[in-house]
């Protein structure tokens, strides 16, 4: 049985693309952008940064673009600019959804 594709962004996957459309980053540095821009309310583990690394690269939404000692820097690749772009509209529809229905504060 293979891993299952990505078909849900959590919350996580998406800060961490929204890292990788900055620029290249490992993942402390992706953990820490996630941190920075959120204020703190969003705190990437090691676990969950490397997990989330780790299964961008086998769906090929990044690639590893050098190695820094034991640091690996990553890129994102069309594929991941491509889900980053339809996760934002996505979520920019739920908020004009919302917005029609004036359920948004």
């Amino acid at each position: 049985m293979g891993e299952k594709r990505i078909e849900i962004v959590t919350e996580s996957m998406f800060y961490t693309l929204m890292s990788l459309i900055q620029g290249e980053v490992g993942g402390v540095d992706a953990a820490a952008f996630t941190e920075q821009i959120t204020n703190g309310r969003v705190r990437l583990g090691p676990a969950t940064i490397y997990t989330i690394l780790g299964r961008f690269e086998a769906e090929g939404v990044i690639k590893e673009v050098r190695k820094e000692g034991r640091k690996r820097i990553y890129a994102l690749t069309e594929k991941g600019r491509d889900m980053y772009h339809a996760e934002c509209l996505r979520m920019e529809s739920c908020l004009n959804d919302a917005k029609k229905m004036n359920t948004f504060f």
